[in-house]
């Protein structure tokens, strides 16, 4: 295990200096006029998203071209040292295009097929996120951990819009959420998992995600004392369904999430949600 964990190491060191490398090269498009392309399931695409993973995808390959490789933009490259990293160049890309500061470069990294690492950096504020396995989650050094709220008229949940909730069958189970927590905030894509992580929040509740929107987030909330799964309380990142928490209410909110919504998951539903999220 002590050569696996050295593996780990020398991967997770390097991601994190990549992730600051390719946040930056997407923030010199940032807040500027862009040309905006928009892919077949509605989500935007620009040249900053394609620039970072390139550079992601050279850089990382280039060190361990044995590795798997999944990037948003690249699609899957399958490797054969049991490794893989999931990476989403810039993951908010409807915030970067409007000119929203919430947005971040994510590496997750994979063995055997379990996330081991994971980093998030967000270039328009300068803060990095990152957790190895067992070692805990940091934000700039400053080791992160999740709230100790266990109470339902104390708790704040975080969520990415309303729109798809109000078009699927999740829709009561959003209502439901609201109306028994504190307060609700439309902080959505990584910056609203992050804010768990650090305790600013109790849960995100998500749905339409990929695998590289997840994979880094999910071991960060994990190892700063939260729990991460799909709505059915599996560890799955393959899943568009995402529920990330203190650990103290996951329980209860997977409760509402299983008495509220209708299921199941449909294909032709799950690509029109993820296309307005």
């Amino acid at each position: 295990m002590t050569h696996e964990l050295d593996h780990w190491l020398t991967r997770y060191e390097l991601a994190q200096k990549l992730a600051q490398q390719a946040g930056q090269v997407a923030l010199q498009y940032f807040d500027r006029p862009l040309d905006v392309e928009w892919k077949d399931n509605q989500s935007p695409v620009t040249i900053a998203d394609r620039r970072a993973e390139e550079t992601l995808r050279h850089v990382l390959l280039d060190a361990y071209p044995e590795d798997g490789f999944l990037g948003e933009e690249s699609g899957a490259q399958p490797g054969r040292s049991g490794y893989r990293w999931i990476v989403d160049p810039i993951d908010g890309t409807r915030n970067f295009v409007r000119g929203i500061p919430l947005w971040g470069t994510l590496i997750g990294l994979e063995y055997r097929g379990e996330v081991v690492a994971g980093v998030a950096y967000l270039p328009a504020l300068g803060q990095l996120f990152h957790a190895l396995k067992g070692a805990g989650a940091y934000r700039d050094g400053r080791r992160l951990r999740v709230s100790r709220v266990d109470a339902w008229q104390e708790s704040q949940i975080f969520y990415s819009g309303v729109r798809w909730f109000l078009q699927s069958a999740a829709r009561q189970a959003f209502i439901e959420l609201c109306a028994r927590t504190q307060r609700q905030r439309g902080i959505g894509d990584c910056y609203g998992f992050l804010l768990v992580a650090q305790g600013s929040g109790e849960a995100m509740v998500e749905y339409g995600v990929h695998p590289w929107d997840v994979a880094a987030l999910k071991i960060i909330v994990e190892e700063a004392g939260g729990k991460c799964t799909d709505w059915t309380g599996r560890p799955d990142i393959a899943r568009p369904d995402i529920v990330a928490s203190n650990g103290l209410m996951h329980e209860r909110l997977l409760a509402v999430l299983r008495d509220y919504w209708s299921g199941p998951f449909h294909p032709e539903r799950i690509e029109n949600e993820a296309a307005i999220t």
